[in-house]
């Protein structure tokens, strides 16, 4: 099979060196032999235009990650050979991919120490464990988390916002503190029955 045949667009022949296709070759004729003709490499794939977007639909989940929260301001992401595993693609794709992020100023890179989200501007930003508090006393409010109900534990919630003990004791505090829990020592945290 022709390289013309598998979506590769392959340069006229007279305007490519000769040691590409070799001496009176012609271009698309089969491999045969050392500095001649389209690589074997390149007979048979799949090389579509469609493969230039890998790099783009990483980098839109990645954004969405960012977006999210669950590579939250200031935290490190993963490395490429770990993100290049997860995508099944090569390191180079997911380095196309987190270089499209960094050009667009989400992510940072710190030599020696890997790549970094960059923090939200200032007029948005709140702590996390503000965000962590919200976020249950919504649960509270609409009812997902009834008079009675068991907060989720402190480790839970680190797991889930990847935040520390400390952050996630805070934001618990909180809501302590206005009245919607308890704390019963060694058993937890506890919805309390609203107040009108």
């Amino acid at each position: 099979m022709g390289a013309e045949g598998i979506g590769v667009d392959l340069p006229n022949v007279s305007s490519a060196p000769s040691w590409i296709w070799g001496e009176g070759r012609r271009r698309g004729e089969a491999w045969s032999g050392r500095r001649s003709g389209p690589h074997p490499c390149v007979v048979g794939c799949t090389v579509t235009r469609a493969s230039g977007a890998a790099y783009r639909r990483i980098a839109a989940v990645l954004r969405g990650r960012i977006a999210d929260g669950t590579y939250s301001a200031g935290g490190r992401l993963p490395g490429e050979h770990e993100l290049s595993r997860e995508f099944a693609v090569a390191r180079g794709t997911v380095r196309h991919a987190l270089k499209v992020l960094q050009d667009e100023e989400l992510i940072t890179i710190v030599s020696g120490l890997g790549r970094f989200v960059q923090p939200a501007p200032a007029g948005n930003v709140r702590p996390m464990y503000e965000r962590i508090t919200a976020d249950l006393r919504a649960l509270i409010e609409n009812g997902s988390l009834p008079e009675g109900s068991v907060l989720p534990s402190e480790a839970r919630i680190c797991e889930r916002y990847r935040v520390t003990r400390f952050t996630a004791r805070r934001a618990l505090e909180l809501l302590e503190a206005a009245g919607l829990v308890e704390c019963v020592h060694g058993r937890g945290r506890f919805v309390l029955a609203r107040r009108p």
